[in-house]
């Protein structure tokens, strides 16, 4: 009998981003042992347009598996995937792709969201989905093409997501994974299967789908060209792997219930582990699936780190690019609460917790006192308060929360760090530095190889580099205009709802300084 220790025990977790695609190689204990990325544009040809080319994205996942294992001593174990969630691509009868791949970030469904939201199934619809009714899910965009691009939907033979289409080409195999599938809006949660009320509303048939399996599924392996353009063996394991959410909770080692992962890039979100689906009775929250057992409940929002950027370009573009440091600086020479003054950050609309595309950024309560350092800090305020009412809603679902871990670009700034801790009114943890969903990538293709019992191990795998607890005085004046918050979002859907129909006869609203990721 073989000696097991003489198997290949590493695994690269291949993250389909936004932005980039990242192949990094894990060994068992969680040593990164090589890692490649390759980047690829985002493109508006229209406002509210947010898409990509399914083939440049493609191809960065061969370049950076081959430049992986060009750089590794030995054999691979397997290859497991994550990916950006929500994507969106019409291919034809032989595969070819007939339309872009239609990120999240894409709002040109907006309509078809909000009427599927008012209408009286609407909240059934997410509650049964896991998937909030917005222009983000694949759902609302299936509605947009079918009554705006009505020629084009009928010649569509499926309807697949990004990682769907690399698996297609790396392996001739049509199939989505449960976690992925739980964020299209198309997927009953409780049953695993396709909603026969959601595929009715999209009008698409089941067979226009890929075939749902589970998250740990392993493929046979590469077809002949990709096991040669990768350089690896044509049988090596393809573990089909899950959505980016879910797998960076993993990264994070947040796999315990009550232990909730907190990232916050250009953009953020909260996510905690469960072992059963579940959404909150208002639709505050998504639900996504993981594994057969495992589940995360949480929200994404828009507005990260783009606040503190567009806040250097409009109050203070006088200190240039890389102004992040002199910002925060700024900021903390405010006091806390900002002197009264609050600002609701929806420049880029919002997700989670009332997932509208209708809402725009505000500031309230400004008076003659009020300085720049106040209209800064407000901002920051204002992202990590937006976290508190997800955080809220994550609670209404029936979680207990019990600790934050936290990533992401803003965990550099030390005010940053502690207005997120005083905001949410809990300790942060800090991981020491990681990769995230790759990491959770490759954790689950072990456990779907047999190199690891569970990915309950991504606990003890992450080391804690800080911890930051909660100014008790801080906290309680956040925990006081925190529902001043949610009453001013409240107040104003009238006025958003009439911004937005005057939109057209107005001067066009100047782009965005960058776009979403």
């Amino acid at each position: 009998m073989a000696d097991p220790d003489q198997h290949p025990r590493v695994v690269i977790g291949v993250d389909i981003g936004t932005t980039s695609t990242k192949s990094v190689a894990y060994d068992t204990d969680g040593r990164q042992l090589a890692s490649h990325s390759v980047g690829y544009p985002l493109d508006e040809p229209q406002p509210g347009y947010a898409e990509q080319d399914p083939l440049l994205i493609f191809d960065a996942v061969v370049e950076t598996v081959r430049a992986v294992v060009t750089e590794l001593p030995g054999p691979v174990a397997g290859l497991s995937f994550s990916t950006a969630m929500h994507s969106l691509i019409g291919l034809d009868p032989d595969g070819q792709p007939l339309t872009p791949s239609v990120t999240w970030a894409d709002s040109r469904a907006s309509r078809q969201a909000e009427r599927l939201r008012a209408a009286r199934s609407g909240l059934a619809l997410h509650r049964r989905t896991g998937t909030p009714v917005h222009p983000m899910a694949p759902l609302p965009k299936l509605v947009w093409f079918a009554e705006q691009e009505p020629k084009l939907f009928e010649q569509v033979a499926h309807w697949v997501g990004i990682k769907d289409y690399v698996l297609l080409r790396l392996c001739e195999a049509l199939v989505t994974d449960h976690s992925v599938a739980s964020a299209s809006g198309l997927m009953d949660i409780q049953t695993r299967a396709w909603d026969a009320e959601a595929l009715r509303i999209a009008g698409i048939t089941e067979e226009q789908l890929p075939q749902l399996v589970a998250t740990t599924t392993v493929l046979p392996g590469l077809t002949a060209e990709y096991a040669a353009a990768t350089g690896l063996p044509a049988d090596t394991p393809i573990v089909v792997g899950a959505g980016d959410g879910p797998l960076a909770n993993l990264g994070l080692g947040a796999v315990r219930p009550g232990v909730v992962a907190c990232s916050i890039g250009t953009s953020g979100a909260m996510r905690v582990m469960v072992e059963r689906p579940a959404v909150d009775p208002l639709g505050g929250v998504f639900c996504y699936a993981l594994t057969e057992d495992r589940w995360v409940v949480g929200g994404a929002i828009n507005n990260g780190g783009i606040v503190l950027q567009w806040a250097g370009d409009a109050l203070a573009p006088e200190l240039g690019e890389d102004s992040e440091e002199e910002l925060l600086a700024l900021a903390a020479r405010a006091p806390v609460g900002s002197g009264g003054l609050i600002m609701l950050p929806y420049l880029l609309s919002e997700r989670a917790p009332h997932w509208s595309a209708l809402p725009r950024g505000a500031y309230v309560g400004l008076t003659h006192g009020h300085r720049r350092e106040h209209l800064v800090r407000a901002a920051l305020e204002g992202v990590c308060q937006q976290l508190a009412l997800v955080l809220a809603s994550v609670r209404s679902a029936g979680n207990e929360v019990r600790e934050v871990r936290a990533s992401g670009g803003f965990a550099r700034s030390p005010l940053w760090r502690q207005l997120l801790a005083d905001a949410l009114g809990l300790p942060v943890r800090f991981p020491a530095g990681h990769e995230g969903s790759s990491f959770g990538a490759a954790l689950l293709g072990m456990q779907a190889l047999g190199l690891i019992a569970s990915v309950d191990v991504a606990a003890d795998l992450v080391r804690i580099d800080e911890t930051v607890r909660p100014d008790p005085a801080a906290a309680a004046t956040y925990a006081a205009l925190l529902p001043l918050h949610a009453e001013l979002y409240d107040a104003l859907v009238p006025t958003f709802t009439s911004l937005r129909r005057l939109a057209p006869s107005l001067p066009p609203e100047p782009p965005p300084t960058a776009p979403p990721m």
